[in-house]
């Protein structure tokens, strides 16, 4: 029937569209939004990547990141009450009350973190001066606090140019809050020097036949700077650089339960084989390596020489400040026995403390904190000094150190990655160590901090908070800085009557060429008192149906050897090693027989460095990766933790689970 000819049904239709519209409209007029910047309390310098929390009633209701210019925004917010709680590292946790979201409208609500704990009012925002925009028109609305905005000195990542002025707030007593009227002046910026973070490429293992490649030999060593780089990124809700994940150095960040060694051997050797938890067609080997553990008091005198950039690029907190509070914590364990000597470099490289005893601690903590950040980078200059520091302090028999800490940007003198490598080559004959700690963003040369470690005799660690500045230097400081032994190499040979091919998960950048294990004067990796290192291997089994990759017959080799067809042996781990001041190595030799235990019943070594393991697939979105999934890790770590007395295991599932929620976020987007 027509409607034409039925005014009730006509009248019902205009009602409901009527009804449906006026809800369309009050559901779109009831957000808001709300923006603001994070600047450092103390400066008025913007404050990039910096975690800001919306929560309502002590929910989360959202999180996001600031950007470069440290501006942040959350649209489309319900009218309401809010709190924002903002944080970052080096600074206290700031939570804001009491912000209001009015519809249609934006609240600005800028942010100051501070480096000490502050009691904060509650405060309402009453003035709003600017319409609702959508999300993809500019900010450039956003408010600007009466202290203004300051250039930030040298080359730091977020450095700002304000070009029109602005107007201060208001304020004004109201009851027993502080009401604060806003308004709003647009400013321009320009943004110089952005992301020039430097990570070498690193493409990953593939599977290798065993008929025609037995041997898999690699330095050893247990730089974990990966992992606190990774967690970095994952904290301010980035996804990290592929090239920046080095699943050795997650897999080894950890330490796991292996025996200490007996008699006269500084390591044990341990072997174990399970089902692949991300491909059930496969096995996972899993070789772990622990170093004699020396106790704290039998540790031999240290002559340290701390050499520490005090650049411009060095000046934001997570640099300069975060090392200075980080060494600090180093030089309270320091004893009489102890020598440190301070040594840095900016536009030119000098000498701030000479060698001092360790127990004169308000001498180098006076040192320590003096320091500020301005010029330009002469590390080579700077390390040249700090050898020559170190030599001349030599202690016989002793830890003889340099401690270089840096955001890896070398821009006078010795620059380039091949000129600092051959320096620190020709250094590391003279006895003296190389421990290179990382700092900061934005600027951060990881690539370069690497290869200066590997060349070194060193150890490298990235330090992106004051926690694990205490793991290296405090928690860990007998193995981070009391080396027992240089130049570890392994090499693992394959049965070919058991395994069909194999694939090593990390240690891209460490392999070495088989002939290179016994070769001594073969520069490798180093090892330190207590530590423990891991390295995987996925296999396909002999039986396996699964394809492998093959090549034409070799006509000048044997590919099967038959006295090899009935041994019971999958593998044999060779490990070679070289006391500190030895040049000549000692080999250790271990068999794995051919015994597979089911994954739930396989040690919690065993499945805690496999839930690693496959985070670290699935972060590099590798082509190997199967099922693996981040439920699978989760329950995998979660069942697997164990003693966990410093957190660092339950801290890993808390990863897991953001970077689960953070890639469901990327597919709803």
């Amino acid at each position: 029937m027509n409607t034409l000819t039925n005014p009730n049904k006509s009248i019902l239709t205009f009602l409901i569209i009527l009804s449906f519209s006026s809800f369309h409209l009050f559901a779109q007029t009831q957000y808001g939004a709300i923006k603001g910047q994070v600047t450092d309390g103390s400066n008025g310098e913007k404050i990039p990547f910096s975690n800001v929390i919306l929560l309502k009633l002590d929910s989360q209701i959202s999180k996001t990141v600031t950007d470069f210019d440290g501006k942040y925004t959350f649209n489309k917010v319900l009218s309401g009450k809010y709190t924002l709680q903002t944080s970052y590292v080096g600074y206290s946790n700031q939570k804001l009350k009491g912000i209001i979201v009015v519809k249609n409208k934006i609240t600005f609500t800028n942010i100051k973190l501070n480096g000490a704990a502050e009691n904060l009012d509650e405060f309402t925002v009453v003035q709003y001066s600017a319409p609702l925009i959508s999300s993809d028109q500019t900010s450039s609305g956003a408010t600007i606090t009466s202290e203004g905005i300051r250039r930030m000195p040298g080359r730091a990542i977020n450095s700002i140019q304000t070009t029109k002025k602005y107007r201060k707030h208001k304020y004004k007593e109201s009851s027993n809050k502080a009401v604060y009227e806003y308004s709003s002046a647009p400013i321009e910026t320009k943004r110089d020097n952005l992301n020039t973070e430097g990570y070498a490429h690193n493409p990953e293992n593939d599977f290798k036949n065993v008929n025609t490649s037995p041997l898999s030999t690699l330095s050893i060593d247990v730089d974990a700077a990966s992992y606190s780089n990774m967690r970095r990124f994952i904290n301010n809700g980035q996804t990290p650089p592929i090239d920046a994940l080095r699943v050795e150095e997650m897999i080894n960040y950890f330490d796991y339960d292996y025996p200490q060694p007996k008699g006269e051997n500084a390591f044990s050797i341990n072997t174990e084989m399970s089902d692949c938890p991300w491909n059930k067609k496969h096995k996972l080997i899993h070789v772990g390596i622990q170093g004699k553990q020396i106790d704290t008091d039998k540790l031999p005198s240290s002559n340290l020489v701390f050499l520490l950039d005090v650049s411009g690029s060095m000046s934001s907190p997570n640099k300069l400040p975060l090392l200075q509070k980080s060494f600090g914590l180093l030089v309270k364990n320091l004893t009489k026995k102890d020598r440190v000597a301070i040594v840095v470099y900016a536009g030119a490289a000098g000498l701030v403390l000479p060698a001092t005893p360790g127990d004169q601690k308000e001498i180098i903590m006076n040192a320590l904190n003096n320091l500020s950040a301005g010029g330009s980078t002469a590390g080579g200059a700077g390390i040249k000094l700090a050898y020559k520091i170190a030599l001349e302090n030599f202690i016989k028999e002793g830890n003889n150190r340099v401690i270089l800490a840096t955001d890896g940007d070398f821009n006078i003198g010795a620059s380039s990655d091949g000129e600092m490598t051959r320096l620190i080559e020709n250094k590391r004959e003279s006895g003296v160590f190389l421990t290179c700690l990382g700092f900061g963003m934005g600027n951060y040369k990881d690539s370069k901090m690497e290869s200066l470690s590997n060349k070194g005799n060193g150890n490298y660690a990235y330090i992106d908070n004051i926690l694990e500045a205490k793991k290296v230097l405090v928690t860990e400081m007998g193995g981070t800085m009391h080396t027992i032994a240089k130049d570890v190499k392994i090499q693992v040979e394959f049965n070919p009557s058991k395994i069909a091919s194999y694939k090593l998960i990390g240690y891209e950048n460490r392999l070495l060429n088989a002939e290179d294990f016994n070769d001594d004067t073969k520069d490798a990796g180093e090892l330190g008192s207590g530590h423990t290192v891991t390295a995987l291997y996925e296999v396909v089994l002999k039986e396996s149906d699964e394809a492998i990759k093959s090549v034409d017959p070799l006509r000048y080799h044997k590919t099967k050897d038959a006295s090899t067809s009935s041994s019971d042996e999958i593998l044999t781990v060779k490990f070679r090693y070289k006391a500190p001041q030895s040049e000549t190595s000692k080999l250790i030799v271990r068999h794995l027989k051919e015994k597979t235990v089911q994954l739930s019943k396989s040690s919690e070594n065993f499945r805690f460095s496999a839930a690693v393991a496959e985070f670290g697939l699935l972060l590099r979105n590798s082509k190997h990766r199967a099922n693996a999934s981040y439920q699978q890790v989760i329950r995998l770590a979660k069942n697997s933790k164990g003693k966990d007395d410093n957190g660092y295991r339950a801290e890993f599932i808390r990863l897991v689970e953001m970077s689960e929620m953070q890639a469901s976020a990327l597919l709803i987007e």
